[in-house]
């Protein structure tokens, strides 16, 4: 620290300050001090100190938490000679401070651990402890978090310890674990009724399953095992320790995975889960929920753990279908949070069944899933007196999304088609209460899609009954057989007779304020599957979208219903599509219109994001097949919506967000159009460079790596496309090269590559013979260090792409010019990027990048071997 060692009043007074100061600003000053110190050298000293003269529990703990985070991260600054001591002293404070705080031991425990794991000449550590300790009664709480804490922290990231000595502190500790666990032992047999005690020795043999040094013979017949189980069977224990025995078995059997190697222990662990079933019940019947929760967890352990036994060998030995039957109890738990903790296992299970393929197999299973569905559709069921529509945004309605996932995942067990029939026929027969309804309902839109709609006359009538339903039904019943008859296109395709009845249906939903949005989401789905049908009601859609504002519409469902539009509107006659589709833009043009009229005469600028997103939107979606030699019907109307977009860029340009809403407005009004938008090809760019000189968004890098695309294969246009590119390139390097440049602009980055690269796609001569190229070179050289992903993806593909040109002869009549442009190239800088490739992989990069690397350097050792080599 700058001025020298402070002095301890000081110390004092700022951690005084950090806890009790009244003003925040004062908190402040004294957290940024203390900070600097425990950076400092001298916090090994002074947090020595603290600790020693015990003065008050804030002093202590921030000199145990230093004195921690000083060995985690700075233990290099400490000279060998001096680690005995710190050990020596370490352990006497812990000893000291042992009644003062938990907290504090916690803090020293972790100090202790992590020095034992760094310090290579501190051998049998966790032998040295216990025979320093195990004797001493009062010891006892802190030798125990010591030894819970060291396992935990042998696979620590803040620790620098490399892959040799991890396996050493491993081979290690797993030596001594029975030593530890019969340690453990004494400690319960002798806890009483000392609970804290009890907890203590649970997490600590947690911890060591967790690490999975534990051997499985010598844990299969002890005591503690036994003492476990004892705890999780009695109704007098307490939540906290029941908490803690619990999170144990789920420790034990997650470590006991690798089932042939762990079968003694395996099979104690097996019987020791399956005596709980009546624990369970019990706490059931006292409405303990926490204790329900737990044996959830270890019953969904259990089940995860011999899964494959399950599915290898059902109803025999550890395949046992008792563990599914476990599982099938908890699910009829009134409580949704208890049957979704089995949730993966369930997924799982299905995953497994699916490969297999098996339909013995599947027969077996079926009962069981089955009987799950039966549960989680009245999981499913909102409360009686709900109003209004299901919330899918609170914990309920995320769990009804995941019970969605999951009934799509396993419903090939039981049969699509079956289990649709048989929750259609619930709503048949009875007259069922309107939340019961309402969630088989939301089951049947789950598996929908996956039943088979050719000439299925259960989903036709269910279509039928669902559209003829009164308006006088509860909301949510309406809300949820929307989401049905949107998950039911392909059936309505199929039968188009239904469209009629079905599009009147949604129409009254789409006018009413709660089933607006669900309405328009199904009106999108049907538009997608069913376009060709859709097309005689085009008409109908263009109403809706004209006057889209006057429904009560979430953003999505309003670009979802102008989605289902265009690709409606994509499938009209040829001499249809362009008044149409100018009819349908109409209403964002003249909003944009106003909006730029409104800012020119207030001085104001407003929001034109809605308006940009919805064009977007159309023109992404208006894709009609176009034959060779045909004009773009959507040429002209794109032509004429250009200048309105010109000048909502102009407005904006300072504005980040909107001018990457205008960008991408652009770039699907190019694509739709493709090699017809060649006319707005000159002004664009004028402006796209005129623009980005002033404010180099990147997004303008990114519409100019589109329209290279398009057009850069085309002569007449590739020399105009190469003076955007160097008019764009002037600027970014301008402000890629100021310090740490290429760190605080990886979108640049991102987007400067992808359009180079699409400059050695679509013309690489071009590219190859201009000024611009050294430049570019020397940018990607620069940039491969950096570790931003999409970043460095791209500039890895732009030097992958540009050598790979030089290497295939795709029988194209420029080959030998590419190969000498290349060569010239790699003559130039070839040594200087691979040495910068290899520099970079072993200092700077991220695992994940190394393939893209490799894929360089293997371009470059096929153009040019000895290059490569010659920099190894």
């Amino acid at each position: 620290m700058e001025g020298g060692k402070p002095t301890l009043p000081l110390v004092y007074q700022a951690v005084q300050a950090l806890y009790h100061d009244p003003d925040p600003a004062g908190k402040e000053r004294a957290s940024v001090w203390l900070g600097e110190l425990q950076r400092s050298m001298y916090a090994w000293e002074i947090s020595d100190q603290l600790l020693q003269l015990k003065q008050d529990v804030e002093s202590c703990y921030f000199a145990a938490q230093t004195m921690k985070m000083k060995i985690q991260t700075s233990f290099y600054e400490l000279p060998p000679e001096t680690h005995t001591s710190l050990r020596d002293s370490l352990l006497s404070h812990i000893q000291n401070l042992k009644d003062l705080s938990p907290i504090i031991v916690t803090q020293l425990a972790l100090a202790i651990a992590d020095l034992a794991l760094q310090m290579a000449s501190w051998k049998g550590c966790v032998h040295t402890l216990i025979e320093k300790y195990s004797n001493d009664v009062s010891s006892m709480p802190f030798l125990i978090e010591i030894l819970t804490v060291l396992p935990e922290e042998v696979h620590s990231r803040s620790l620098r310890i490399g892959a040799n000595r991890r396996s050493e502190i491993i081979e290690d500790l797993a030596y001594y674990s029975t030593t530890v666990v019969t340690l453990l032992v004494t400690c319960a047999e002798k806890s009483g009724h000392d609970e804290k005690m009890l907890i203590k020795v649970f997490r600590c043999l947690g911890s060591w399953f967790n690490l999975g040094v534990l051997d499985n013979n010598f844990m299969a017949s002890n005591q503690l095992l036994m003492i476990l189980f004892q705890v999780l069977q009695r109704d007098e224990t307490s939540t906290n320790l029941h908490e803690a025995a619990s999170d144990c078995v789920c420790s034990a059997l997650y470590a006991i995975e690798n089932l042939a190697v762990h079968m003694p222990l395996a099979m104690q662990l097996f019987q020791g889960v399956l005596s709980l079933e009546t624990a369970y019940h019990m706490a059931v019947a006292r409405e303990d929920l926490d204790k329900v929760l737990n044996y959830c967890r270890i019953f969904t352990e259990l089940s995860e753990t011999f899964l494959e036994m399950t599915v290898r060998t059902p109803g025999q030995g550890m395949g046992d279908l008792r563990t599914l039957e476990l599982l099938l109890i908890c699910a009829g738990h009134p409580q949704y949070e208890v049957v979704e903790i089995s949730f993966n296992f369930w997924y799982r299970l299905g995953e497994n069944l699916y490969k297999m393929n098996d339909p013995a197999l599947h027969r077996v299973f079926k009962p069981y899933i089955q009987r799950l569905l039966h549960s989680l559709a009245r999981h499913c069921q909102l409360d009686p007196d709900h109003e209004g529509v299901p919330e899918d945004t609170d914990d309920f309605g995320e769990f009804r999304m995941r019970v969605s996932d999951l009934v799509k995942d396993v419903i090939f067990l039981v049969g699509s088609m079956e289990c649709f029939s048989q929750l259609y026929s619930t709503l048949k027969e009875g007259n069922p209460p309107w939340e019961v309804t309402e969630a088989v309902l939301f089951i049947m839109a789950a598996i929908a899609k996956s039943i088979d709609p050719e000439n299925n006359p259960t989903l036709t009538e269910v279509l039928e009954q669902v559209v003829l339903l009164p308006e006088t039904v509860h909301i949510a019943v309406r809300y949820t057989s929307i989401e049905l008859v949107g998950e039911m296109s392909e059936v309505i395709d199929r039968n188009p007779c239904m469209l009629d009845p079905v599009l009147n249906f949604l129409m009254k939903g789409l006018r009413e304020k709660p089933l607006a949005s669900v309405a328009a989401k199904a009106i999108h789905n049907i538009c997608s599957v069913c376009r060709d049908h859709m097309a005689q009601h085009f008409q109908g859609l263009l109403n809706i979208a004209r006057s889209l504002d006057s429904f009560a519409l979430s953003t999505d469902a309003a670009v979802g219903l102008l989605k289902g539009t265009a690709l409606v509107l994509a499938r009209l006659p040829l001499e249809k599509i362009a008044e149409c589709l100018n009819d349908l833009c109409a209403v964002q043009v003249m909003a944009l219109r106003k909006l730029l009229a409104q800012d020119s005469s207030s001085g104001k600028l407003s929001d034109p994001t809605v308006w940009l997103d919805r064009l977007a939107v159309i023109f992404r979606h208006t894709n009609p097949i176009v034959e060779n030699g045909q004009t773009h019907p959507c040429q002209k109307v794109i032509q004429e919506i250009w200048p309105v977009l010109s000048e909502t860029l102009n407005a904006h340009q300072n504005d980040n967000r909107i001018v990457e809403r205008c960008c991408r407005c652009l770039r699907f009004a190019v694509r739709c159009v493709g090699k017809g938008s060649a006319s707005l090809l000159q002004p664009l760019v004028t402006q796209m460079v005129s623009v980005y000189q002033v404010y180099p968004h990147s997004c303008f890098l990114y519409l100019g790596s589109i329209l290279v695309d398009e057009y850069g294969m085309e002569e007449g246009c590739r020399q105009g496309l190469l003076d955007m590119l160097q008019a764009l390139c002037m600027p970014t390097f301008q402000l890629l090269e100021h310090p740490n440049g290429l760190r605080n602009h990886p979108d640049t980055v991102d987007d400067l590559f992808r359009l180079v690269t699409r400059f050695v796609q679509r013309s690489p001569v071009t590219l190859l013979s201009s000024t611009i190229i050294v430049h570019i070179i020397q940018c990607a050289i620069a940039a491969t260090t950096l570790d931003h992903r999409d970043a460095n993806c791209s500039v890895m593909k732009f030097v992958r792409d540009l050598i790979h040109t030089g290497v295939t002869n795709d029988h194209e009549d420029d080959f030998e010019i590419r190969k000498r442009l290349i060569g010239q190239v790699m003559e130039q800088h070839g040594q200087q990027l691979v040495t910068q490739l290899i520099n970079t992989c072993c200092f700077c990069l991220p695992p994940y990048t190394l393939p893209d690397v490799a894929e360089v350097l293997w371009e470059i050792m096929v153009f040019d071997r000895p290059v490569c080599l010659y920099s190894f």
